[in-house]
């Protein structure tokens, strides 16, 4: 029980690290459609929230197909989190309000309250984490080691799967 609390406890902080995001859906046409989201930083709790337009492809992948993974990449300290789920399609103006930060304004011009906004709630299911060394050097020198023994696993980075679906646990 411990462990898994730091898992997530781990997942939690390599999400609020994360640089940059892709959200994957499904297509209509039984494909996978990757797409930069922009990270919320509110703190993760199992759910992941970002903006949409309704009449966008990716909310029409997530009604018709609610299975997406969400991934994230921290180059700078070498970390990626790949997060398995389900999506929601929200119309609640209050909850936008309260994740709104200035970037949206980008996609977003009237703010919350622009017209077909809404928001995409992934529920998280599971997680997948790779943790390898912040320093280049350590990487690299892990890398060659790898490479000479023929063994990926001489990469020095931690690899967890974590089971995210029982919100008890957290």
């Amino acid at each position: 029980m411990a462990e898994h609390t730091e898992q997530v406890t781990r997942v939690a902080e390599m999400v609020e690290r994360a640089q940059s995001c892709m959200l994957t859906t499904m297509t209509l046409d039984g494909r996978h459609h990757a797409r930069p989201m922009a990270v919320q930083e509110v703190e993760f709790d199992g759910d992941l929230w970002f903006f949409a337009y309704s009449d966008s492809a990716k909310v029409a992948d997530a009604l018709a197909n609610p299975q997406v993974n969400v991934s994230f990449a921290n180059d700078k300290d070498a970390e990626w989190t790949s997060i398995t789920g389900t999506v929601e399609v929200v119309e609640d103006r209050q909850k936008a309000e309260e994740l709104w930060s200035a970037p949206l304004k980008i996609w977003f011009p009237d703010g919350p309250g622009t017209p077909g906004l809404v928001l995409l709630k992934v529920h998280a299911e599971g997680a997948e984490y790779w943790d390898g060394p912040s320093s280049k050097v350590a990487r690299m020198f892990g890398a060659v080691r790898a490479a000479v023994s023929g063994d990926p696993d001489k990469f020095p980075a931690d690899n967890e799967k974590v089971d995210l679906s029982d919100r008890s646990n957290r």
